[in-house]
């Protein structure tokens, strides 16, 4: 069978049943299809749209903040990319030496090439070098290319040799 004639057949058989009615089923049935045909317009058209809308103009006040903070944050990078990096003074046998004492920290070598030092410790803390390190990397831009660490027999105790170099600021 052809999608045709099935129509055919669909549309008689409902013109038959539609004949079959009286005048006052005929509106009863009118009513009722209009009924039906106004519901689903409303459930699948005018409802999610409705709903939609109100959801919109309830999330429409955070959405505006959100815009107004990420204009404000574009405007403060802006003017931080005009801005220089501070600059960050060369490493020094001094400036190593100092920042080993503030953290209690005793050298028994600190020697320096360059950008390059390598710094030796004996019976030193393992915590307190790496707050050391953490301390240095933050201030002066050095990060460890070689590290040599030997623990000993005391908890937290190692002999460390250290070789460190400055980042280069641009």
């Amino acid at each position: 069978m052809n999608p045709t004639e099935t129509m055919n057949r669909l549309a008689q058989s409902l013109s038959e049943f539609w004949a079959a009615r009286n005048a006052r089923e005929r509106n009863l049935l009118a009513a009722a299809a209009a009924v039906v045909a106004l519901g689903l317009v409303y459930a699948l058209l005018i409802g999610p749209a409705s709903s939609g809308r109100d959801q919109l103009n309830r999330s429409l006040p955070v959405l505006r903040q959100q815009v107004a903070q990420l204009q404000n944050l574009s405007k403060e990078a802006a003017g931080l990319s005009t801005k220089t990096a501070p600059s960050v003074a060369p490493i020094s046998r001094e400036n190593i030496e100092a920042a080993l004492t503030r953290k209690g920290l005793k050298p028994q070598n600190v020697a320096l090439t360059g950008d390059i030092a390598k710094v030796q410790l004996s019976s030193a803390s393992f915590a307190g070098i790496l707050d050391w390190l953490d301390d240095m990397q933050k201030t002066s831009l050095v990060s460890v290319v070689d590290a040599n660490i030997v623990a000993l027999a005391q908890p937290d105790m190692v002999n460390a040799t250290l070789t460190l170099r400055q980042q280069k600021s641009e």
